[in-house]
């Protein structure tokens, strides 16, 4: 999959699945623009990117629609349009819903959901004019069945289900596509630290024997991102291996 000129966008890049879709956009020849707020993790991901395409970097708090508006403006300036938007950002705040506090609630749905609100709408404009683009949230097979302890997780992830198929409803008539993902357990740096006999008791519940990676999560948002998956709109591509 070439994505030669092609413009994307992608959140929460600085590590992790995140970091892992710009890499894999960057390989495809796409010029590649991530946000992030931990600017050092930004600038590293940054100085890799670079090696393998155009790229560029702003340290942005998706939760702040104004320093949304002021990034995407300069993406405008710089590369004159965007094609393709990776909503990714997300945070946990674990707790049992009877200890949960209002605090790590609402952090969670801002961070999670709001976020993929906020730039999909600074965004949605800009397509809306191209008359194309595709719009990818990453979601999670927790919004999908729920976990205990993960309530405010769960919430903000199936909000991000619920916004793929309504989006996906407003902008299709501008040929514009709105898709999800929903991983199952991927290794990252925020999975690995989970006690061992977690671990053990999540692979006994997948069929495929082995944790999913970064990469298995990139090639899904990069199949539909591409021109292979133009006429698939509103959907939710589960990559758990088999889990649920």
């Amino acid at each position: 999959m070439s994505f030669e000129g092609k413009v994307v966008l992608v959140t929460g890049a600085g590590q992790g699945i995140g970091k892992q879709i710009a890499l894999d956009f960057a390989k495809n020849k796409a010029k590649v623009i991530i946000f992030d707020v931990n600017e050092a993790a930004l600038a590293e991901t940054h100085k890799e990117l670079s090696q393998l395409s155009e790229s560029a970097y702003y340290r942005v708090d998706v939760t702040n629609s104004q320093e949304i508006e002021d990034a995407i403006n300069k993406i405008i300036d710089k590369f004159s349009k965007i094609d393709i938007v990776i909503n990714n950002a997300g945070i946990t705040r674990d707790n049992l819903a009877l200890r949960l506090s209002e605090n790590d609630w609402d952090k969670v749905l801002t961070v999670n959901l709001k976020s993929a609100f906020l730039c999909s709408k600074a965004c949605a404009k800009y397509l809306v004019k191209q008359r194309s683009g595709k719009i990818i949230n990453i979601s999670s097979i927790i919004g999908v069945i729920g976990n205990a302890g993960q309530a405010n997780y769960a919430a903000s992830k199936a909000g991000l289900i619920g916004l793929t198929k309504s989006l996906a409803k407003e902008l299709g008539s501008r040929g514009i596509c709105v898709n999800a993902v929903a991983p199952g357990y991927i290794m990252t740096k925020m999975t690995e630290v989970l006690p061992e006999k977690i671990k053990t008791a999540m692979l006994e519940l997948i069929p495929l024997k082995r944790f999913g990676t970064p990469e298995d999560v990139a090639a899904a948002v990069l199949f539909l991102a591409s021109n292979a998956a133009d006429y698939i709109t509103g959907q939710v591509l589960v990559i758990d291996g088999g889990m649920i």
